[in-house]
C-alpha cells in the first residue's frame, strides 16, 4: 500500500473529512472532465467499483450529451457504472470530481456541482481552482490515480484486479506510459502495487496505444499534409487541425483523433505542438504540449482551459485562424 502521509500536499486532516463523508454517505455521485481520458475515467471508475462493492449507490457520469466512451477505454470494467445527464442528480448529497481543474471541464454537470451538499475535488492539475467543499488537490502526483488509490486505502477498501485495472491505466496514460516528467519513484512502486494484482499489462498496451482504425491513418495524413511550423513563435510552434468533415470522410469518430498529436510533437524545430480537433458540435478542442520551454498550462487557462505545464488544453468556438491567433498572442 502507498505510504501515508499527514504532511504533504494535502493535510491529514482533509483526507480525514473525505473518508468521513465518503463513510456516512448514502448515495455517491461520481463525475470526471468531458471528453474524458484514460486518467479522468480509470480514477472515477476505479472508486465507484470499490463504493459499489460495500453497498453504497453509486452513479457516474462525464458532462456530455451523450456518454459515449472513447473507444480506446471501452475495455475499462465498470461503465455500467455511467448514466447518462438525465438520470445523474440534480443535487447530490455527495459528489466527487475526477481529474478536473476547473468547475467548467464538468460542463453539463457544473450545475450538479454548484447544488451538491458536499463537494469533493480529486485532482493533480496545478491549475486546480479549489471549487469542491474540500479539495484533495496533489499537483505533484504523476496522475488523479495516485490520489484515488491513497482514498481507497484510507477507506480501507481492498484493491482486487478490476480496480486496479482502472488505476494503472489512469497511471500509464498520464506518465505516457512512464516517459513524461511527472514519472516518480512512486509512481513505479505504485504500478508494482498494482500490478502483483495480476494485470495483464501487455494486453492493457495495446488497448492502450497499438490499436486503431484504418480510417485514422487516412485522417492523420490529412492533418500531417496541412501542418505549419513557425519557428519564430515561442520557441517554435507546430500546429494542425482536424475538421469532423475530415472525419466525415472516413467514418472516423472524434475519440480516434487523439493520439495525432503525439505524432506532430515529435518535431525538433518546435518547443510547443497544438491540436485543434473539431468535435461533433463544431466546437474546437485543442490540445497543447511543450517540452518544457513554455508554460502551456498558463496559456490554455487564460484561454478558458487549464492542465499541466508540459500538456494542457482549451475549448475554442473560433474559427481555426482566430483560434490560433489567440493563442499564438500569448506564446
Amino acid at each position: 500500500m502507498p505510504q501515508l502521509r499527514d504532511d504533504g500536499p494535502v493535510p491529514g486532516r482533509d483526507w480525514d473529512r473525505a473518508v468521513e463523508l465518503i463513510s456516512s454517505a448514502d448515495e455517491i455521485a461520481l463525475a470526471c472532465h468531458v471528453s474524458p481520458d484514460g486518467d479522468a475515467l480509470g480514477s472515477m471508475l476505479a472508486l465507484g467499483l470499490a463504493l459499489r462493492a460495500v453497498g453504497k449507490r453509486v452513479t457516474a457520469s462525464f458532462g456530455e450529451h451523450r456518454t459515449t466512451v472513447p473507444r480506446l477505454l471501452r475495455f475499462l470494467p465498470g461503465q455500467d457504472l455511467l448514466v447518462g445527464l438525465d438520470d445523474y442528480p440534480a443535487a447530490p448529497e455527495l459528489m466527487i470530481t475526477f481529474d478536473v481543474p476547473t468547475v467548467g471541464r464538468l460542463a453539463m454537470l457544473s450545475d450538479s456541482a454548484g447544488r451538491a451538499r458536499e463537494l469533493i475535488v480529486v485532482d493533480h492539475h496545478p491549475s486546480n481552482t479549489r471549487f469542491g467543499t474540500l479539495n484533495l488537490v496533489d499537483p505533484g502526483a504523476a496522475a488523479t490515480a495516485v490520489l484515488a488509490e491513497e482514498l481507497l486505502h484510507r477507506l480501507g477498501l481492498p484493491i482486487d484486479k478490476v480496480i486496479a485495472t482502472c488505476l494503472y491505466v489512469g497511471l500509464v496514460t498520464d506518465t505516457g506510459s512512464f516517459k513524461y516528467s511527472s514519472t516518480t519513484p512512486a509512481a513505479h512502486a505504485m504500478a508494482a502495487r498494482l500490478v502483483a494484482t495480476g494485470l495483464n499489462t501487455e494486453e492493457i498496451a495495446r488497448d492502450l496505444w497499438d490499436r486503431s482504425p484504418f480510417a485514422y491513418l487516412r485522417v492523420l495524413g490529412t492533418a500531417l499534409d496541412r501542418v505549419t511550423l513557425e519557428p519564430e513563435v515561442g520557441g517554435g510552434l507546430v500546429w494542425t487541425f482536424v475538421t469532423r468533415a475530415d472525419r466525415a470522410a472516413y467514418g472516423l469518430p472524434y475519440d480516434e483523433v487523439e493520439g495525432i498529436i503525439d505524432v506532430v510533437r515529435r518535431t525538433d524545430e518546435a518547443d510547443v505542438t497544438a491540436v485543434l480537433k473539431e468535435d461533433d458540435d463544431g466546437a474546437w478542442q485543442v490540445s497543447t504540449r511543450s517540452k518544457g520551454g513554455v508554460d502551456v498550462a498558463r496559456i490554455c487557462t487564460a484561454l478558458g482551459g487549464g492542465g499541466h505545464t508540459k500538456a494542457a488544453g482549451f475549448t475554442s468556438h473560433l474559427p481555426v485562424e482566430e483560434t490560433i491567433a489567440s493563442l499564438r498572442a500569448l506564446l
